[in-house]
C-alpha cells in the first residue's frame, strides 16, 4: 500500500514539473494551470460580440479585410483599390471614378499598411488610411459605413510602401516610395540610377472635418529604398521617422548588391519645419498628372479629377529639416514607442534590434556630432544616438508594436517567432514561436500614445500544414496570443484573406456607436433618386434610356419595361427604400458585361447594361431579402434596332 502510494505521489510530481515547464514555455496559462483553457479564451458564444476589431491589409487582394478578436471571425471584406462583384464596387456608375488613374482605370493594387486616425495620439475611429503599393495610392476609408471614400494618386513615387501612417493628430498621411525614380520621370539609361534617381516622401494633408486628403509637399531624397516609417508622439511630435535600405544605390541583384554596406538609415524628418517653409512660399512648383477621386455620401457618387502640380521640397534647403541615422542593417521596421522617445530599427540582416533615443538625437544634432553627409543630408553618428540594443539572438527582425506595460513585441521572419522585450532595460522576457515566417503583428492601438495590450496577433506568409490543403496556393495564416500575463500564450489560428502585410485594430465600443446603419431616404442627392414608388421613370435620350427604380421587399418598381431596342445603353438607377437595418437588395439583369449591385437602404446605384439580342430578358434581385425573396424580380422586353416601340413601363398591370 505504501509503495503504491508512492507511484502515485511520483506520478503526480512529474505531471506537475511537466505542467510547470509548460507554463515557462508560454504554452499554458501564466496564472496556473487550473486557469481556462486557450479554447475559452477565443470563444464568443451565441449572440455576444467580439472586443476588438482588426483591420488586416489583403495584400494583393486590393482589399481591407475586418476580423474580430479574439474569435479570429472575419466580418467584411471592404473593397478598396479592386473591383469586387459582392457589392457592385468599382462595377457602379457611382464607384467606377474611384479607381481612376493617370494610367487610366486600374482596377487592382496591392494593399500593405492600414492606419487608423488619431486625436492627441489615440485612436478617434473616424477614418482607416490604407495605401496601394503598385500603382502608388492612398485611400481614406469610413468607419461609420466601412466603405472607401476617397483615394488619391501620389505622383513622382514608385512602390507606396512606407505608406500609410499618420501624424497624432491627423495632421498627414505620409506616403513614402519604396522605389526610386527619375524625377520628373524621363527616358534615361537605368545604369545611371546613383545620383540620378530620387525617393519621394509625399505629405498629405487631411482636412479635420471631413477628411479629405491633399498633397501638401513632397520632400525629394537620395537615391534610396524608403521602407517603412512612423511618426514622433510627445516629445517627437513634429517628426517621422522612415526606415531606409539600398544606401548603395544599386540598380541590379538587390539582394547582393544592396547588401554591401554595414549600416543604412533611418530618415528623420522634421516635417513642422518643412511645413513652415512651404507656408511661407518656399518649395518648387513641378509639373505631374495624378488622379484626385472622392465619393460624396450625400449624392452617393464618386468624381475623379486630375490634377496637374505638386510643391516639391529640396531638403538640404531647409536647415535642420533632415537627418540620417545610422542603423544596421537593411531595416525594415522603423517602430516609435508610445512615449515617442524610442525609434526602433529592425535590420532584417541584423540579429540585433538598434534602438535610437530622440532626446540623444537632438543633442547630436545641437552639437553637430556628425559622420558625413549623404547628398548634402548629415549622418549623426551611430553612437551618440543610440538608446540601446536588444540582443534577442533571433533571425530576421522585422515589426516591433507595444502594450501599455512598457514591453515591446517584435516578429522575426527567418527564425519564426515573436519576441517580448522590456523598453529601457532592453532585456528579452519571452519569446514564442509562430507557424510559419512571420512577417507583422499588430497589437490593437499599438501604433498610439495609447496600446490596448491584451493581444497580439502575428501575420504568417506561410501555411504549410497548419489547415486542410487546399491546393497549392492556400490562404495565409495568423496567430492571436495572449499577452495579459507575463508570458505570451498562443491561443488561436485563422487563415486571412490574400497576404496581410500589416494590420490596425481597436475597439469594437470606438466604432459601435458610429456605424451609419442606414441612409436616410430624405438625404438622398443623387441626381437619379427616386424617393418614392410614384416617381419611377423610364426616359429616353438619344441611345441612352435612364431607368428610375426603386426596390423594396419584395418588389421593383417598376417590374416590366418595353420599348427598349438592340444596342440602346440602358441605365438602371436603383434606389433603395428600405429604413430597416441590414436589408441591402441586389440587382443583376441577364447578359450584364459587369457585376451585381448591392444597394445599402437608403441609397442609389446605378447599373449598366447593353442589349445584344431580341429577346424578353429578365433581372432579378440577388441579395436574399424576405420569404418572397425568388419572387422579386422582373422583364426587359428587347426589340429590333430598328423598332418604333414605344418605352412603356408597369407595375401589376398598371
Amino acid at each position: 500500500m505504501k509503495k503504491y502510494s508512492y507511484h502515485v505521489l511520483s506520478l503526480l510530481g512529474l505531471l506537475l514539473v511537466f505542467a510547470g515547464c509548460g507554463n515557462q514555455q508560454g504554452q499554458g496559462s501564466s496564472n496556473g494551470a487550473l486557469n481556462s483553457s486557450a479554447a475559452e479564451k477565443v470563444y464568443v458564444a451565441p449572440g455576444q460580440q467580439d472586443e476588438f476589431y482588426a483591420f488586416l491589409s489583403g495584400g494583393y487582394s486590393g482589399n481591407l479585410t475586418v476580423y474580430g478578436l479574439p474569435s479570429g471571425r472575419m466580418f467584411k471584406e471592404i473593397p478598396v483599390f479592386s473591383q469586387f462583384p459582392t457589392s457592385g464596387y468599382g462595377y457602379s456608375e457611382e464607384t467606377k471614378p474611384m479607381l481612376n488613374t493617370s494610367h487610366g482605370f486600374v482596377p487592382w493594387d496591392d494593399l500593405h499598411h492600414p492606419d487608423i486616425s488619431q486625436t492627441n495620439g489615440e485612436l478617434d475611429g473616424r477614418w482607416i488610411f490604407v495605401n496601394g503599393n503598385n500603382t502608388p495610392r492612398i485611400a481614406r476609408v469610413s468607419l461609420s459605413t466601412f466603405e472607401t471614400e476617397e483615394i488619391i494618386e501620389i505622383p513622382n513615387s514608385a512602390g507606396n510602401h512606407s505608406s500609410s501612417f499618420i501624424t497624432e493628430n491627423t495632421e498627414y498621411v505620409v506616403a513614402g516610395t519604396r522605389f526610386s525614380v527619375p524625377v520628373p520621370q524621363r527616358d534615361m539609361p537605368i545604369a545611371e540610377y546613383k545620383s540620378n534617381f530620387k525617393g519621394a516622401l509625399s505629405f498629405i494633408e487631411v482636412e479635420p472635418e471631413h477628411g479629405h486628403m491633399d498633397i501638401k509637399f513632397q520632400v525629394l531624397m537620395p537615391g534610396f529604398n524608403y521602407d517603412l516609417s512612423h511618426p514622433g508622439r510627445g516629445d517627437s511630435h513634429g517628426w517621422f521617422f522612415f526606415s531606409t535600405y539600398n544606401s548603395e544605390e544599386a540598380s541590379t541583384l538587390l539582394e547582393v548588391n544592396a547588401s554591401q554596406n554595414d549600416k543604412d538609415f533611418i530618415a528623420a524628418i522634421n516635417w513642422k519645419k518643412i511645413e513652415e517653409y512651404v507656408n511661407n512660399g518656399g518649395g518648387t512648383k513641378m509639373p505631374a498628372n495624378y488622379a484626385h477621386n472622392v465619393y460624396d455620401e450625400s449624392t452617393h457618387m464618386g468624381t475623379s479629377t486630375m490634377k496637374k502640380e505638386v510643391v516639391t521640397v529640396d531638403p538640404t534647403k531647409v536647415p535642420d529639416a533632415v537627418f540620417f541615422l545610422p542603423t544596421p542593417k537593411s531595416p525594415h521596421g522603423c517602430d516609435v514607442d508610445p512615449s515617442g522617445q524610442y525609434i526602433i530599427g529592425a535590420g532584417k540582416l541584423s540579429a540585433d534590434l538598434t534602438v535610437h533615443s530622440f532626446d540623444k538625437m537632438l543633442a547630436a544634432i545641437e552639437g553637430k556630432k556628425f559622420d558625413g553627409e549623404a547628398y548634402g543630408i548629415p549622418i549623426l553618428k551611430f553612437e551618440d544616438v543610440l538608446a540601446g540594443t536588444v540582443k534577442s539572438g533571433g533571425l530576421g527582425p522585422l515589426h516591433t508594436e507595444f502594450d501599455s506595460k512598457g514591453n515591446a513585441y517584435t516578429t522575426f521572419f527567418i527564425s519564426s517567432e515573436v519576441v517580448k522585450w522590456k523598453l529601457g532595460t532592453w532585456e528579452v522576457i519571452d519569446r514564442q514561436p509562430t507557424f510559419y515566417s512571420v512577417g507583422h503583428l499588430m497589437i490593437p492601438g499599438g501604433n498610439s500614445r495609447k496600446p490596448f495590450g491584451k493581444y497580439v496577433v502575428a501575420m504568417n506568409k506561410i501555411t504549410k500544414d497548419r489547415y486542410l490543403p487546399t491546393g497549392p496556393e492556400m490562404e495565409h495564416s495568423a496567430q492571436i496570443y495572449d499577452i495579459s500575463g507575463e508570458k505570451m500564450e498562443l491561443i488561436y489560428d485563422f487563415p486571412t484573406h490574400g497576404e496581410p502585410h500589416y494590420a490596425a485594430g481597436c475597439p469594437a465600443e470606438l466604432l459601435a456607436s458610429k456605424s451609419k446603419k442606414i441612409y436616410r431616404l430624405d438625404e438622398n442627392k443623387h441626381p437619379y433618386a427616386v424617393t418614392s414608388p410614384d416617381q419611377a421613370k423610364v426616359v429616353r435620350e438619344g441611345k441612352n434610356v435612364h431607368v428610375y427604380m426603386s426596390t423594396i421587399r419584395s418588389h421593383f418598381t417598376p417590374d416590366n419595361i418595353e420599348g427598349i431596342k438592340v444596342g440602346d445603353k440602358v441605365y438602371f438607377h436603383i434606389t433603395n427604400h428600405e429604413q430597416d437595418f441590414d436589408v441591402p437588395h441586389g440587382f443583376s439583369m441577364i447578359g450584364q458585361n459587369t457585376s451585381e449591385i448591392l444597394v445599402m437602404p437608403g441609397q442609389t446605384k446605378t447599373s449598366v447594361w447593353e442589349p445584344k439580342q431580341v429577346g424578353v430578358w429578365p433581372f432579378y434581385c440577388t441579395d436574399f431579402c424576405s420569404a418572397l425573396h425568388q419572387e422579386m424580380q422582373g422583364y426587359v422586353r428587347v426589340s429590333p434596332a430598328n423598332s418604333n416601340i414605344e418605352l412603356s413601363w408597369s407595375l401589376g398591370g398598371d
